[in-house]
């Protein structure tokens, strides 16, 4: 394991479950930063170049496949794994998010936060 920690942006409004996350991938020793909307998300992938994007799709300001969109639409973060993160568990959601580049879809109820943790870690080992 590389001792530079992971760089995740976790992106969530929920602040229960933003500070939830947060807690538990810092205590996987992730550098986590955080953003509460979808223009923030976006400003934040260009600044501060995350190594992995965890990303909600019901967003104030902008949605998550708007924030997709623009990430992969974008040299310097079109290649940043973005996993998606929701409660819309509707296969045409799914489906159109994995075809929009996002590498993985989990749905909040069906994960534990230490199985996103997992998750995450495998996305990352395959990148």
């Amino acid at each position: 394991m590389p001792k530079d920690k992971i760089k995740i942006l976790l992106v969530e409004d929920d602040s229960f479950l933003l500070g939830m996350y947060a807690t538990k991938f810092e205590m996987e020793n992730f550098q986590v930063i955080t953003a509460e909307d979808g223009e923030k998300a976006v400003r934040l992938a260009l600044k501060e170049a995350p190594d992995v994007i965890l990303l909600d799709i019901i967003l104030p300001k902008v949605d998550g496949f708007e924030v997709l969109r623009r990430l992969k639409a974008n040299r310097p973060t079109a290649a940043i794994p973005v996993i998606l993160l929701t409660n819309l568990s509707q296969k045409d959601e799914i489906e159109r998010g994995l075809k929009m580049g996002a590498e993985d879809y989990l749905i909040k109820a069906h994960f534990m936060p230490s199985e996103v943790v997992d998750k995450i870690k495998n996305a990352l080992n395959k990148s």
